[in-house]
């Protein structure tokens, strides 16, 4: 395995588009490997459902709310007490950038950037970063059945360009290891089955980048 300790002494992120899954796998994982949970503050962000109706309006207000969210929550881990046992996350801070070229201007992002250099700090990396990917009609289901009022306004079409963001950033990640692992035949909110096959194939990693397409017997 590529990663050089016991899993329930790693910090493992899970990442992916919205809906796809992330926080419930996060709190899965947790509860197998007792391990610390850290989600990100969605509900905090005052904008979210303002940007979704509106996006070029709400872009700014959006990401430096989420930026200064993420970087508050991932400063937090350089805390030595947080890692008497592992850690799951449902986001890495990098998304951060990732959303910010995806919705801002250029003015806007320049902007952004003089603000993010400003507050530059050494980030701690995960031990692991999962990527979840998953058809947009699929995720645009999940969405549907959660039923958040906040995401009621996202469009199809704006899911697309997250998942094509995504897509490209995790073809060029190299910071940790990363497992891609497609999850339209997995459900790991009902299948246990389907949770414990991840932890194993984790288990059989042997490069830096792997992906996992396997499909569960239902």
């Amino acid at each position: 395995m590529v990663i050089h300790k016991p899993l329930n002494q790693c910090h493992i992120a899970i990442e992916g588009a919205i809906g796809v899954g992330k926080t419930t796998l996060t709190h899965k994982l947790a509860d197998i490997l007792n391990a610390d949970v850290l989600l990100e503050n969605i509900d905090d962000n005052p904008f979210i459902e303002f940007f979704y109706q509106d996006q070029i309006r709400h872009a700014m207000s959006v990401q430096l709310s989420f930026f200064f969210s993420r970087l508050k929550q991932w400063q937090g881990l350089q805390q030595p007490s947080l890692f008497s046992r592992g850690i799951i996350s449902d986001f890495i801070f990098e998304k951060d950038r990732l959303f910010a070229n995806l919705n801002l201007s250029d003015e806007e992002l320049a902007l952004y950037d003089q603000v993010a250099r400003l507050v530059s700090v050494d980030i701690p990396k995960p031990d692991l970063v999962i990527y979840l990917q998953s058809q947009p009609d699929v995720i645009m289901q999940r969405i549907r059945l959660r039923n958040r009022n906040m995401e009621q306004g996202l469009s199809e079409a704006y899911l697309k360009d997250v998942i094509a963001a995504y897509d490209d950033f995790f073809f060029h990640y190299q910071d940790t290891p990363l497992l891609i692992v497609q999850t339209d035949q997995l459900d790991f909110s009902t299948r246990d089955k389907d949770v414990q096959a991840l932890l194993q194939r984790i288990e059989k990693m042997r490069s830096n980048t792997e992906f996992w397409a396997e499909f569960s017997n239902i």
